[in-house]
Formats: structure tokens, C-alpha cells, sequence
């Protein structure tokens, strides 16, 4: 078992979590998870500290005090998480435009519309969980790819609440097959691609400035099945009080016939498009994931 009984306890507190905050009502639920979210940044040493490491390398021309204050902000949409995540019971189709606000849908199916698949280009953006459940609550679910959680209880209780809006998960070890199978029978399939990558299995493309090992899948699946990619983001709009989950138009992919090269530089775009996002929304990424951990053969380590 993964993590051992660290990772246990982890995954029972997670358990917790999520029945306890699914029971308050909103408007407790909302401060508490803000609460919450104050304890981890006090106490979560390791995971503040690698944000405000990662910081400091994206945003070198910002004030200590700036970058305090997107890491605050990043705990407490943690929180705001949560309990999006935990309230997906209460969902329905009748009532998902009271949370979430679909913004861009033309540019989802003008991609659907090509008729070879797409693929909902994402990250650890806002609730991000929220993302794919309210478009499939819209009337467009997606596949996902998984990664089965190690404690049966948590894995069977995260996977019944992902899939109640009719999004359908697809295991990470037949992942190839079956997102191959998917696109071609024009259907959408949500990838998280921001997060670090080993050198084996990813390639190196800038993110703020800094080569980035990053997954290459995207830009392979999209190759291979001439699938739209379609960038999602669910964006806190502080002023409404509800998430908008903004769709771009469809990606234009460099396909010159020269595989490694195609998907180096799809893979770059990508990156650039994220990176724009989080330059408008820093306190809504993920930043305590240490991004760029592995390194460039021959280049020191960044943490």
C-alpha cells in the first residue's frame, strides 16, 4: 500500500472529510472549509513551503506579500473544493446554473462537431472536480482517466460521487485502448495534464520560463485520433459567487508529419495556454504541487 499508514490515515481523514462537510449545509460548510483551509497553511509545512518556493520562481517580480497572498488564496480554493466536491449529491440538472455558469459551449461542440473525439484539455484549476461534473449535468459527460485510490472505502466513495452527473472513469492501466476508443467514436474525454512527470514518460516544455516535465498524452491522443482539443477551466467568480467553466475554441495542433517534434511543440502551447490562466487567476492553481521536480538530465534539483 502506497504511503503506509501515513497514507492511511491521510485517506481516512479524507473519508472524514467528505461525510462531514456532504452533511453541513452551504452556508456552514463554506466558512468551515475557509477554516480549514487557514489550519493547512499554517500547519501543512511541507506543501506551503514548496508553494512559496514555486512562487518565488513564477512570479520573481511580485512582493513577498503578493505571493503570501496567492498561497492563502490557493489553501482556501482547496477548500472551496471541498466542498463543491462533497455537495455533488445535491446536484441535478435543474439547479447546476445556480453554481456553475457554461461559458464557451459553442467552442465545445464546434470540437465535437469535427466528429473525431475530443478532448477536455484541464488542470488542477479552481474546483476542478466541479469542472466535468457540471458540463456532464449540462448534457455533455466525458470519461476520465483514473487512478485508483488505495483505500477501498475512500476509492468507492470518491468514485460513486464522480460518476453521479454520468461521467464515466476510465482505469489508468487500459487508458490507451480505451481513450483511443472513445475519440474515435467522437466522444470527450477529460485529461489533467499539469502536473510533474517523470523524464521516462514526459517531456520538457516551458511553464513561466522553466522547462517543465509534462505528460505527452494530449498531444499523442490528439495526433493519433485527429481529436479536438478543447482547454476547460472552472474559474471562482468572486463577484457572482459561482463557478464559470470557460471553454476555449479548439486548439490549433502543429501536425507537420514529424511525431516527436508535433507533440514537443502541441505540448508547449499547452503549457503556454495554462500558464496564461494562472497569470490571470494565480490564487486559483494548484501551487503547492512541486512542479518542477524533475529536472532536464544534468540540471540540479529545483527543491
Amino acid at each position: 500500500m502506497r504511503g503506509g499508514i501515513k497514507g492511511l490515515a491521510e485517506h481516512t481523514l479524507a473519508w472524514l472529510l467528505i461525510r462531514t462537510f456532504g452533511l453541513m449545509p452551504r452556508s456552514l460548510a463554506y466558512p468551515a472549509a475557509k477554516f480549514l483551509a487557514w489550519c493547512g497553511f499554517h500547519l501543512a509545512r511541507r506543501q506551503r513551503n514548496a508553494g512559496a518556493h514555486n512562487l518565488r520562481l513564477a512570479f520573481s517580480d511580485r512582493s513577498e506579500s503578493e505571493r503570501e497572498r496567492i498561497l492563502r488564496g490557493c489553501f482556501h480554493n482547496l477548500g472551496r473544493l471541498l466542498v463543491e466536491f462533497t455537495h455533488f449529491p445535491e446536484l441535478n440538472k435543474s439547479n447546476i446554473s445556480q453554481y456553475v455558469i457554461h461559458d464557451g459551449l459553442e467552442n465545445y461542440l464546434a470540437g465535437l462537431g469535427r466528429g473525431r473525439g475530443v478532448i477536455f484539455m484541464t488542470a488542477h484549476f479552481g474546483a476542478w472536480e466541479l469542472s466535468s461534473f457540471a458540463h456532464a449535468l449540462y448534457g455533455f459527460p466525458l470519461k476520465f482517466i483514473v487512478r485508483p485510490i488505495d483505500n477501498p472505502r475512500v476509492e468507492r466513495l470518491i468514485s460513486a460521487y464522480r460518476t453521479l452527473s454520468g461521467n464515466i472513469p476510465i482505469e489508468r492501466r487500459r487508458a490507451t485502448r480505451d481513450i483511443l476508443k472513445a475519440l474515435r467514436q467522437n466522444e470527450a474525454v477529460g485529461i489533467l495534464f499539469d502536473q510533474n512527470t517523470t523524464r521516462s514518460e514526459g517531456v520538457f516544455a516551458d511553464f513561466f520560463g522553466i522547462p517543465a516535465a509534462t505528460t505527452p498524452s494530449i498531444a499523442l491522443f490528439a495526433l493519433r485520433a485527429g481529436a479536438a482539443v478543447i482547454p476547460g477551466f472552472l474559474i471562482w467568480d468572486e463577484r457572482l459567487k459561482r463557478h464559470r467553466l470557460r471553454l476555449d475554441p479548439p486548439v490549433e495542433l502543429v501536425n507537420t508529419g514529424d511525431l516527436s517534434h508535433d507533440v514537443l511543440e502541441n505540448t508547449k502551447r499547452f503549457n503556454k495556454i495554462l500558464e496564461s490562466y494562472v497569470r490571470k487567476y494565480p490564487d486559483q492553481w494548484l501551487w503547492i504541487h512541486r512542479r518542477w521536480k524533475t529536472r532536464p538530465e544534468g540540471e540540479p534539483t529545483i527543491y
